[in-house]
């Protein structure tokens, strides 16, 4: 079934939807992104996403093409006109279109569109047999903490990954881990603390990630926000990652190595279903 996408003020069949070819977002990478995830109908973490739309817009100095109440009432259309139950709202602000040129013109106009995915978020297979992940040098641009679209090191990293037989990959930097391919990373230490690399521009300052921290006490652990490495990881008792489309998913594994006993952990699988039942239970509807 053809899917009704948005595109600058309009909701279009998914094949009526263009953009210029010299949109800087096709030439430049000159765009950010959000993807919010909907559960029966309703998004997840949304005051997250907004605020996080806001600061990545604000740091590439691109305008906000609508009110934040407007970007609301377009999620609730978009999810409504696809009758999306469970999946993803993927939204995509690039600077605009001119002529191909490093330098751009301060009065572009920006390219806003949005479009759904359907997933089984819920019956994700992962969370019950984990991740097994790699370890590759970082060697993704400075500014991390800016959600751009600028993925391909990512995206080639994790296409490695899957050709060695494994899921993702952890990225390390002066010997220490900053994240996933397009998650954040923690372990759970053998003295039960859950830690977590403070937010720096190393690292996407995930909205699950601050979520599940909150949560974190509800399933009896501590946390400690700091670096550590893969050495460290590999000698802790559970591992996982967070991010809008995998939620909590468990790390068993760093290269061809097991974390704790090789399988899920109890404390990641029980912050799983702590973050789903509040999520849910707060989730935004019409």
């Amino acid at each position: 079934m053809t899917r009704t996408v948005y595109l600058n003020g309009q909701f279009l069949p998914e094949d009526q939807a263009k953009v210029s070819i010299f949109d800087r977002g096709y030439t430049f990478a000159d765009a950010i992104y959000e993807v919010t995830a909907v559960i029966g109908g309703k998004l997840l973490d949304f005051p997250g996403h907004t605020a996080r739309l806001k600061r990545s817009l604000e740091a590439l100095g691109i305008a906000m093409p609508v009110g934040e109440d407007e970007l609301l009432e377009l999620h609730h259309e978009i999810v409504a006109r696809n009758g999306l139950d469970q999946g993803l709202v993927y939204l995509q602000i690039s600077r605009g279109a001119e002529d191909r040129n490093f330098l751009f013109s301060d009065s572009l106009t920006p390219t806003f569109s949005m479009f759904t995915q359907v997933v089984p978020l819920l019956a994700n297979p992962k969370a019950q047999t984990g991740i097994a992940v790699l370890s590759v040098p970082d060697g993704r641009w400075a500014n991390r903490q800016i959600k751009t679209v600028q993925l391909l090191f990512s995206s080639l990293a994790k296409m490695e990954a899957k050709k060695q037989g494994a899921d993702d990959v952890i990225f390390v930097e002066d010997g220490l881990i900053t994240e996933a391919s397009s998650a954040n990373f923690h372990i759970i230490t053998k003295a039960g603390v859950l830690v977590t690399r403070q937010l720096s521009n190393a690292l996407l300052h995930g909205i699950t990630r601050g979520s599940v921290l909150g949560l974190a006490e509800k399933v009896g652990l501590a946390f400690e926000e700091r670096a550590f490495s893969v050495e460290e990881a590999l000698d802790a008792d559970e591992a996982f990652i967070t991010s809008a489309g995998a939620f909590v998913l468990p790390v068993v594994s760093i290269d061809g190595k097991a974390i704790g006993n090789g399988k899920p952990g109890e404390r990641t699988l029980k912050l799983r279903e702590v973050y789903i039942d509040d999520q849910v239970s707060r989730a935004i509807g019409r």
